[in-house]
């Protein structure tokens, strides 16, 4: 009763599945249409050929029994050779098209996996950046990046060899039929069980590997943090090396073992009907030879027969393979559709308002927002009734400690995030009412975590404006942020790769980094200048340099420095001290010290040190 059930539940999910079989389809038709067509004609001729063959087959036999009429209009060997020609022909083109086929399976197998591996780049830059903070959207991520580049070809080729061994069991059917339709009747028979089979074992095998994605992602992060040059010093200085692969090793075999267990349940289970099938074959060849010893067929006949029963048995076994490869290949896309399915919540407004051409005001007006709680259904909140102006050519400083806000704030006015209430608003425009790209297109942001790009040097910077090509906009923008002293020591100078990931490159300190960072953010063409934390790197006199020529380029803009360093906030026009999400203290370098309170009593602090 129960495997009954499952059978029915099985078929239902089988019914569920065609919208999927659709999408690998419409994949395949936007991606690769000629090779395609190419594969449906290979496909038609491969049905044709074992007919053939068989045919063939007989009559060589027959021409060689002497008891058999065919033998009686053979004038000699020469005819029977003549036959050994034809079959020997026929197995040439059998074999010209399997190459042919491979051919062209290759090359749409590889024009499908890069299309849909673009889909998938596509979407990952699209979607939100909560999104990023959820790990049911890494799970997801992370199934999608496994199943995309493979499945969609994958249910194609089996769509293609249920083409293929549907059209050559048909003939097969139609052959057997004529003889005996009980042989047809036996031939699909004896495929059920192992069908069954298959068909209960790839939703189990689908079920398993959705299970346990969140463990096949931590073996891969470990594979990483031991393979990547992120954390290679910390790896090898804090003895890491031996935790990290026995943590990786410890998922690899819990994961290796029940795959395996779920194979040898698969192997119990068909065993029986494999051996249902075999009894099967030899019982049909027992008929044959009787028939054949009755003289009522010929011995050519009887290797007809029996070749046709023994090739529809194999057409019919690829053809329920190739339909349950459908299955599961479909099941696993589920989660490419899934992802392909998420839906960026910062979006274009229907009617989008034009971007001023000046922006001559920034205003935050009773601005909260809080992240979202992801898994645990928590949040916290991030920032609470912020108010504050920015007028165009001045700059203001956001200064506080760590998780006061400070970021969060260029978060929303870069719209990565949008505030839950209250109001950013450009020239009183609501950013809500502009298109996202072209908000950006306004602002340049040096961000605390920069880009470290493996990209020559003259790239690191001009990626911060693809549309700008300039080579002195590149030099006065490195000249600008100090990276101009880094060209020194590079073999290359412009076009020298930097980082440590490719042959030929050349690694820069910190310091180095962030000058060529804080040059990408200066050779950007905008009317919003921030920069987070922007010195962190740098000696205080490469500091002052920098904080001088921001203010110099950010003379006609809309200027913000976010940054621990109250030496860089004191050039500020006006300096938000924040704490807990709430801007507690606001005014110049001079008024907040007089005041006395958290600002005076950071800069103290700092000043203390240097004493």
């Amino acid at each position: 009763m129960q495997a009954s059930l499952a059978s029915l539940k099985d078929v239902s999910q089988m019914r569920r599945a065609i919208p999927q079989i659709r999408l690998a389809l419409d994949l395949v038709r936007r991606s690769a249409p000629g090779w395609t067509l190419a594969s449906a004609i290979l496909i038609l001729i491969q049905g044709a050929l074992p007919l053939a063959s068989l045919y063939l087959m007989k009559r060589i036999v027959d021409s060689l029994d002497p008891s058999s009429p065919t033998h009686a209009g053979i004038r000699g060997f020469s005819d029977v050779l003549m036959l050994v020609l034809l079959a020997g022909s026929l197995a040439l083109i059998a074999a010209a098209v399997r190459l042919a086929t491979s051919v062209v399976s290759t090359a749409q197998s590889a024009l499908i996996t890069d299309y849909v591996q673009d889909i998938l780049h596509a979407k990952s830059v699209e979607v939100d950046l909560e999104y990023y903070d959820n790990a049911a959207f890494y799970d997801s991520l992370h199934r999608a990046q496994n199943e995309a580049p493979s499945r969609p070809t994958q249910i194609v080729n089996s769509l293609l060899s249920t083409a293929q061994n549907g059209l050559s069991l048909l003939g097969v059917a139609a052959l057997l039929a004529a003889f005996s339709p009980l042989l047809t009747a036996v031939l699909v028979l004896a495929t059920i069980p192992s069908a069954l089979v298959k068909l209960s074992f790839a939703g189990k095998t689908f079920e398993w590997q959705k299970r346990v994605t969140a463990r096949d992602r931590s073996a891969w992060y470990f594979h990483w943090l031991l393979t990547s040059n992120i954390h290679a010093k910390e790896i090898r200085l804090f003895g890491l090396g031996p935790l990290f692969i026995d943590k990786y090793r410890s998922l690899k075999m819990g994961l290796r073992d029940e795959r395996l267990a779920l194979t040898i349940r698969r192997s119990e289970s068909d065993a029986g009907s494999q051996l249902f099938s075999v009894l099967a074959t030899f019982g049909c060849l027992s008929y044959i030879a009787l028939k054949t010893w009755q003289g009522e067929i010929t011995l050519g006949s009887l290797v007809m027969y029996f070749g046709a029963f023994q090739q529809g048995q194999s057409f019919l076994t690829n053809l329920i393979t190739s339909l349950l490869s459908l299955y599961e290949d479909s099941l696993f896309l589920t989660t490419v559709r899934e992802f392909m399915d998420l839906e960026p919540k910062v979006k274009d407004p229907p009617h989008p308002q034009k971007m001023p051409e000046v922006i001559e005001r920034l205003t935050f007006r009773d601005v909260s927002f809080k992240y979202p709680g992801l898994d645990r259904g928590l949040s916290r909140q991030s920032l609470q009734g912020i108010n504050l102006d920015i007028t165009r050519g001045k700059m203001i400083a956001l200064v506080g400690e760590n998780g006061s806000g400070k970021t969060t704030l260029i978060k929303l006015l870069s719209r990565l995030y949008d505030p839950d209430s209250g109001h950013i608003l450009l020239n009183g425009i609501d950013l809500r009412d502009l298109r996202v790209r072209d908000l950006r297109r306004e602002i340049s942001i040096l961000l605390q975590d920069y880009g470290k790009y493996n990209m020559t040097f003259k790239e690191n910077i001009q990626i911060g404006s693809a549309e700008v090509t300039d080579p002195q906009e590149i030099d006065r923008a490195a000249r600008s942020a100090g990276a101009d002293e880094v060209i020194k020591d590079l073999p290359q100078g412009y076009d020298t790769m930097l980082g440590s990931m490719f042959e030929g490159s050349k690694e820069v300190s910190p310091g180095q980094w962030q000058r060529i960072a804080l040059a990408r953010s200066f050779f950007r063409p905008c009317q919003i200048m921030v920069i987070d934390e922007p010195t962190s790197a740098l000696d205080p006199n490469a500091e002052a340099k920098v904080l001088r020529e921001f203010k110099e380029r950010a003379r006609d803009k809309l200027a913000i420095v976010i940054s621990h360093r109250l030496s860089a906030a004191r050039e500020a026009d006006r300096i938000y001290y924040l704490r807990d999400g709430c801007i507690i203290e606001a005014g110049t370098h001079e008024e907040l010290v007089n005041a006395g309170g958290e600002y005076a009593r950071l800069f103290q602090l700092q000043a203390e040190g240097y004493r």
